[in-house]
Order: C-alpha cells, then sequence, then structure tokens
C-alpha cells in the first residue's frame, strides 16, 4: 500500500475511534494529511487558516480544507482579488461541492454613510453595489456583507434609522434583480468597533423589516453578540428569517470555539435542528501559533459538531 494512501485511511479510522487521532498523527510527522468525514454544519475557514499546512495558493488550501471535512470556505477579502483568481476560486468549490460564504462588499466603520441622506455616498453605494455584481457572475457568491457606517452624533438615532432603512432598500434593489443577499452585520461596540450604528440583532430585524426586499438580511456574528446582548439562541429565533449566514469567534479572545464561555455545541445542535443549510464563517483567530494551533482549530470544531441528530 502507498504510504500516502495509508496515511489517509489512518486518519480516516482515527475520526471513527476518537475524532482527531490519526490526523493528529499523520500530521506531526509532517505527512500529507486527510480527515474527511464532513462536518454537519457547513463551517468555513477562511483562505489563510491553514497556511502552516497548505502553503499560500488559494487552491492548495481549497483542497486542504476540503480534505479535512469542512463543506464551504469565506474570503473576506474575495471582491479584491483579480477577476481571474475569483474564477479559479469558484471553479474549485465547484468541482469539490464546497459552498462560497459572504464577503465584504462595503464596510467602512469611520465614516457616516448610511445613517445620511448624503447625494455621494448615495451614488458610492450604488456602484458599489454593481461591482459586487460583478463577483457575483464569477463567482456565483450567494451573499455580500454590509455594514451600515458610524453613527452620526449629530442627528437623532430615529432619523439615522429611517436613512439606513431607505439606502438598504436602493441597494437592495440594484442586487435584487440577481437575487445577491446583501447581509447587515451588527457589530459590538464595547470591544472592537465603537461609534458603529449598528450593534444589535433586534435594530438589524427592524431594518430588515422596514427595507422589506427578499435581498435584505442578516449575518449573525455570534462572538459580536456575545459581547453585545448575549441571549444568542432566542434573538436568533426572533431573527431567524432573515439570518443568511453565520459568523463564528468565541470570547473573549476571538478564538476557536471551546476557548471562551459560548456553549457552541448547543448552538450548533440548534441550528443544524432548524434546517439551516448555510454557512457559518469561522472568522477568528487561532489559540495557538504554527501547526499546533491549525490542528487545534480543526480539533475544536470536531468537539463542537459531536452534538447528537
Amino acid at each position: 500500500m502507498k504510504r500516502r494512501n495509508f496515511i489517509k485511511r489512518t486518519a480516516v479510522s482515527g475520526i471513527a475511534l476518537s475524532g482527531l487521532t490519526g490526523f493528529m498523527g499523520a500530521s506531526a510527522s509532517g505527512s500529507e494529511v486527510s480527515n474527511s468525514a464532513k462536518f454537519k454544519l457547513k463551517y468555513a475557514p477562511n483562505l489563510g487558516t491553514f497556511r502552516e499546512h497548505a502553503g499560500k495558493d488559494p487552491i492548495d488550501n481549497i483542497k486542504f480544507i476540503a480534505d479535512q471535512g469542512f463543506r464551504a470556505i469565506f474570503d473576506n477579502g474575495l471582491m479584491n482579488k483579480p477577476p481571474e483568481l475569483q474564477e479559479k476560486i469558484a471553479n474549485e468549490l465547484a468541482r469539490l461541492g464546497m459552498d462560497l460564504g459572504p464577503f465584504v462588499l462595503y464596510a467602512d466603520f469611520k465614516t457616516k454613510s448610511m445613517v445620511t441622506q448624503d447625494p455621494e455616498i448615495k451614488k458610492m453605494l450604488k456602484e458599489t453595489m454593481k461591482k459586487g455584481l460583478e463577483v457575483q457572475k464569477r463567482t456565483g457568491v450567494k451573499t455580500a456583507l454590509v455594514v451600515p457606517g458610524h453613527f452620526d452624533e449629530g442627528l437623532e438615532r430615529g432619523y439615522q434609522m429611517a436613512n439606513v432603512i431607505d439606502n438598504m432598500r436602493m441597494c437592495c434593489d440594484v442586487v435584487g434583480k440577481t437575487n445577491l443577499k446583501l447581509v447587515m452585520e451588527p457589530l459590538n461596540a464595547w470591544t472592537n468597533h465603537p461609534g458603529l450604528f449598528l450593534t444589535k440583532m433586534s435594530e438589524a430585524y427592524l431594518i430588515c423589516i422596514g427595507v422589506n426586499h427578499p435581498s435584505c438580511k442578516i449575518v449573525d456574528d455570534m462572538y459580536h453578540q456575545q459581547i453585545t446582548e448575549g441571549n444568542i439562541i432566542p434573538n436568533m429565533d426572533k431573527c431567524w428569517d432573515y439570518i443568511s449566514a453565520f459568523h463564528l469567534g468565541d470570547n473573549p479572545g476571538r478564538k476557536e470555539p471551546t476557548t471562551g464561555e459560548i456553549n457552541y455545541k448547543n448552538i450548533f445542535k440548534h441550528i443544524y435542528h432548524k434546517g439551516y443549510n448555510g454557512v457559518l464563517c469561522c472568522e477568528h483567530g487561532k489559540s495557538k501559533p504554527g501547526k499546533e494551533g491549525e490542528l487545534a482549530f480543526i480539533k475544536a470544531y470536531r468537539e463542537v459538531d459531536s452534538f447528537e441528530v
């Protein structure tokens, strides 16, 4: 038996017996590894997660991610990649039957953008949406992330909310014919992003109701929401019809699940039983450096994905 095939079969057997035993043993020796039992949900590492094992090439990273049982990837910087690379990434994902999570379409944390009725900003937003459609044409991506921008200290919050609803409706009208979903991300103001307008799931829900457009959706970032308001599962349930993607990260520290206070195993079980089939972006760091950290990342997701079905 060829050594490569032996390692792969050993790794898969190790998964069945004890999670990552075979995988970690093969990796420690520097050999090619496989951990191909598919995860129950579409946890999506980004393309830089496994550089110590897979190198810098995006296609090699996609192959490695698939080989570890992940069913999706995400790339916040997809829009800024050359068009030919976008197409190459999409083709490889299609070949492997993998999904692509939301990319960042508009996220200016310093500008009072959607909270205003500034004609120049409106023009910029329309042009940005059109650029997002070009990315969708090349990749088939289903969701694009938007952030309404900075809070305006000189304008009553209710008026700002009305402006955000109006601007989001305008943006949805631009992308709506292609069925691209714009997922708004509430972000925490306490640890990472002071001064932003949108911080709570309830406010994102209100905007979706006000916009009243099938392209207006929410990305539920559980790291941010644990800091801002907690109550993750009840808030998720209240917003469920408008959630089109999730972002992951434990708190404190914004590292892989099991490193903080969030009970991701129970949350993932809840999401699974609600029938969610979308992407959950692993938008967090690693608790350990180097290859050890990459292995810890995979082991953590195997642990939290081991809920009963």
